[in-house]
């Protein structure tokens, strides 16, 4: 329970800050020159260069001072986050989904929150793969050069399920 606690405050709060009135359509302009993004779209952007294994596009979604909490772990910086993060795992992690429960935009910040699921792939020390899932929030900012960048992100994840 201590894991959700931190997720369903996140959650609540970036609730209330997202407007209904100011959402992005998928027809509106790239997410890096629109007024407002919609979250959908960044998020997509980030799972699309997740799933294809491409860490240098990934992390160029990063927010200079992004920060990535993932149960006890925290990392601070897109240099942190890259290099403990990223880099470490993209290539033992496939398949992520994401399915959203809640959303929001405005016309600086937008994120989304919901559960995810990933296939747990082998490594070259242990030959185990395994579906992980849990909850996730992605916060989207805006930065002064007008370009939308991933300033939080945070997985609270169950026990990986050996698949079999």
């Amino acid at each position: 329970m201590k894991f959700y606690l931190p997720m369903v405050c996140a959650a609540a709060f970036l609730a209330s800050c997202g407007n209904s009135a100011d959402k992005a359509t998928a027809s509106d302009a790239a997410p890096a020159a629109a007024t407002s993004a919609s979250a959908a779209d960044l998020d997509q952007q980030f799972l699309s260069a997740w799933n294809s294994k491409d860490a240098a596009k990934a992390s160029a979604l990063l927010a200079d001072d992004v920060q990535f909490l993932q149960g006890e772990t925290r990392f601070s910086g897109k240099s942190e986050v890259t290099n403990k993060w990223i880099t470490p795992t993209i290539n033992t992690i496939s398949s992520l989904k994401t399915s959203v429960v809640s959303s929001g935009n405005d016309a600086n910040m937008a994120y989304e929150a919901g559960t995810f699921s990933v296939d747990v792939l082998p490594t070259a020390t242990d030959n185990t793969s395994g579906i992980g899932e849990g909850n996730f929030v992605f916060l989207w900012k805006k930065g002064a050069d007008g370009a939308w960048k991933l300033s939080y992100a945070q997985l609270e994840d169950l026990p990986v399920q050996v698949k079999k």
